[in-house]
């Protein structure tokens, strides 16, 4: 199946926002992330569900699934933005059209529970995406200026060979040498799990495998990892980059517990691919848009990962 590079942002361009997990708790983080994008001269169109609030999700299956489907189907829409994550995008993946999708390739971004959406595409019509920054979550107040540049470089810019650089004071560390080349696939690790077994997990052999995590404790991340290994898909990767695993700690101080880098370490010598942990992507303010889908070179020794061909048409 032929690889769907969207067509890049320019100043002017539509982007519509959805919602297509958890509600935004508060809704004029929506006005002021649509603010944030209109303020760099683009234009905006909010979902008609993206209010929406069925207890922990943000509106209905259906609702939800439309929006993405009303989005998609708009001609006059180039890009489209995620609100934020939570729970609730691997509700709607039996629900959505992806021949719509694949008929009408565009930007989409977002990251933590956007995971699922995103690999599905991938898998269903290997429409490249982009795991990067939320209108409410990360475009409502404060926006990173590393962060910032990052995803517009990323979206508006089709170079090739772009370096996914490092936040500064951010170092990578080894845990396994070497250099791997494949397609970067990945995400946040729960949601990456829980599509193991279905239609809509990819393949990850041959991949760049990037992935994040947050609020797990250390031996839930290792059973985790675990399965992943147990799957194959850690040793038939070409490489893997571990992103931020924010408050991943022990929730009882007292309980006997395994320090996440010795657990990382292990990893990365049972699957004995090149290997590299603190590469900033995740769940903080600092982090770099990673286009999913896209050839790459990882270069754990010195902690970079290469695009080998441009992210945007």
């Amino acid at each position: 199946m032929k690889v769907l590079v969207p067509q890049r942002l320019k100043k002017g361009d539509l982007i519509g926002i959805i919602c297509p997990a958890s509600p935004v708790h508060d809704p004029s983080r929506i006005e002021m992330g649509v603010r944030y994008l209109e303020g760099l001269g683009y234009r905006t169109t909010v979902g008609r569900n993206a209010s929406g609030r069925l207890g922990y999700l943000a509106g209905t299956d259906g609702e939800r699934a439309d929006d993405i489907h009303a989005m998609f189907r708009d001609r006059k829409v180039r890009g489209i933005f995620c609100a934020r994550g939570g729970y609730g995008t691997p509700r709607l993946l039996s629900r959505i059209d992806y021949r719509l999708i694949a008929r009408n390739p565009k930007i989409l971004v977002g990251y933590s529970d956007i995971t699922a959406l995103a690999l599905a595409i991938w898998r269903k019509c290997r429409l490249v995406t982009y795991h990067g920054p939320m209108l409410a979550v990360d475009m409502a107040v404060d926006v990173d200026p590393f962060a910032e540049e990052s995803l517009w470089r990323i979206l508006t810019s089709p170079t090739r060979r772009a370096t996914l650089a490092l936040a500064e004071g951010s170092p990578t560390r080894v845990k396994y040498p070497g250099r791997g080349t494949g397609r970067l696939l990945g995400g946040n690790l729960s949601l990456l799990v829980s599509l193991l077994g279905t239609p809509y997990m990819p393949d990850l052999r041959r991949g760049i495998l990037f992935l994040e995590e947050i609020g797990e404790d250390p031996y839930r991340v290792d059973r985790m990892l675990t399965q992943l290994g147990n799957a194959g898909a850690l040793s038939r990767s070409s490489g893997v980059a571990m992103g931020h695993f924010t408050d991943c700690v022990p929730r009882d101080p007292a309980t006997p517990s395994l320090p996440l880098d010795s657990i990382m370490a292990g990893m990365a010598e049972s699957t004995g691919k090149p290997f590299m942990t603190g590469f900033p992507i995740g769940h903080e303010k600092r982090m770099v848009t990673v286009p999913v889908g896209i050839r790459a070179m990882l270069d754990a020794d010195e902690g970079v990962i290469t695009l080998l061909e441009p992210a945007t048409a």
